[in-house]
């Protein structure tokens, strides 16, 4: 398959579908990176490290790196996502199919921000894919199950692994600066914590950033004839694009997020900041490498509740922990649902 930029150009002038895919997939990311990446920086904002301006510069920039870096190293969690899904032999109704998914995810974001109803793009992302599948192969057997267990996996650790990782980082932290005198310790972690949310950054990026590009693969795998995209080197260009864009939508802001992953749910000082930090980029490193497709957002959650649990389980706000089991509920089924609908209906019109 030629995966050039001059090919790609060519295919999306001659492929109006394939077009439409590529923008929405673009428009998906540049929203992700705009209400997912300010998690990243939420820490290092409220505990006064820096200022909102220039760690959401500062974040764009690590998610950049993310992308670019991590696919280059390890494009596991892009392979994951292109091969969980199988949409059948006819590439142009796979195509129709696949655009479907991607409308359904701005459908359903859309329609649940409304509602009041907390999201995840990263699921909505999976379950969009798992509903058109069904729909274009009528049945289950468009889910390829020793891939989609992953994202069960990946549901386990944003939740067990994130706290868990955040008590004991923070515990361990306590216990080496128990006799210490916080004024001279305090310089320190303000210059850790802007590196912890530089870590943070980066491993979004790496997570997110290939969710996407494995999406693009796919697409651009069906529009040159080819049923999958197994085999094939994610070039350079693509990791540039996806991670452009979403470099692009953090740059634009997210300060109501930050204050509400930063403030609303753990008032934190700067060592539970860095911890915090720290136990989510190491949990989000361990599932690129392993494959795993988990939400940047739930991980980095979980992890600022366990650095609060260290403290007592009162100082957490478990009405985050309500938002996210209902994402859970609501996004899967209804995101699937929507997509199954979207794509029996773009395939009976084109």
């Amino acid at each position: 398959m030629d995966v050039s930029f001059n090919h790609f150009l060519q295919e999306m002038a001659g492929n109006p579908i394939l077009l439409i895919t590529v923008v929405l997939t673009l428009g998906v990311i540049f929203v992700n990176g705009w209400t997912d990446a300010p998690n990243a920086i939420a820490t290092c904002v409220t505990t006064r490290c820096m200022g909102v301006r220039s760690a959401i510069l500062m974040s764009a920039a690590f998610n950049f790196l993310g992308v670019f870096i991590m696919t280059q190293i390890n494009s596991s969690v892009a392979t994951t996502i292109s091969n969980m899904v199988d949409f059948g032999g006819n590439t142009h109704q796979a195509l129709i199919a696949l655009c479907a998914a991607l409308f359904s995810i701005v459908v359903y974001s859309t329609g649940a921000s409304f509602l009041g109803i907390p999201t995840s793009e990263s699921h909505s992302l999976i379950a969009g894919l798992s509903g058109a599948a069904i729909a274009i192969q009528d049945g289950i057997g468009g889910i390829n199950l020793g891939e989609w267990v992953k994202v069960l996996y990946g549901l386990v650790l944003s939740l067990v692994l994130g706290f868990v990782t955040g008590w004991v980082v923070c515990k361990l932290v306590t216990i080496v600066c128990r006799h210490m005198d916080r004024r001279k310790t305090n310089p320190f972690f303000k210059a850790a914590q802007i590196f912890g949310a530089a870590a943070m950054s980066f491993m979004h990026g790496a997570q997110d950033g290939q969710k996407f590009i494995g999406v693009l693969f796919l697409g651009l795998a069906f529009a040159t004839g080819q049923d999958g995209a197994g085999g094939v080197a994610i070039p350079v260009w693509l990791m540039l694009l996806c991670s452009i864009v979403m470099a692009l939508g953090t740059s634009v802001g997210g300060e109501k997020i930050i204050k509400s992953v930063g403030m609303d749910m753990v008032k934190l000082e700067k060592y539970q900041g860095f911890s915090a930090d720290l136990a989510a980029s190491f949990c989000l490193l361990y599932s690129s490498l392993f494959g795993i497709p988990v939400s940047t957002t739930h991980t980095k959650t979980t992890a600022i509740m366990g650095v609060g649990a260290v403290k007592r389980l009162s100082a957490i706000n478990f009405g985050v922990v309500k938002d996210m089991v209902l994402t859970w509920i609501f996004t899967f089924p209804g995101c699937g649902l929507i997509s199954f609908i979207m794509a029996k209906l773009f395939m009976a019109i084109f």
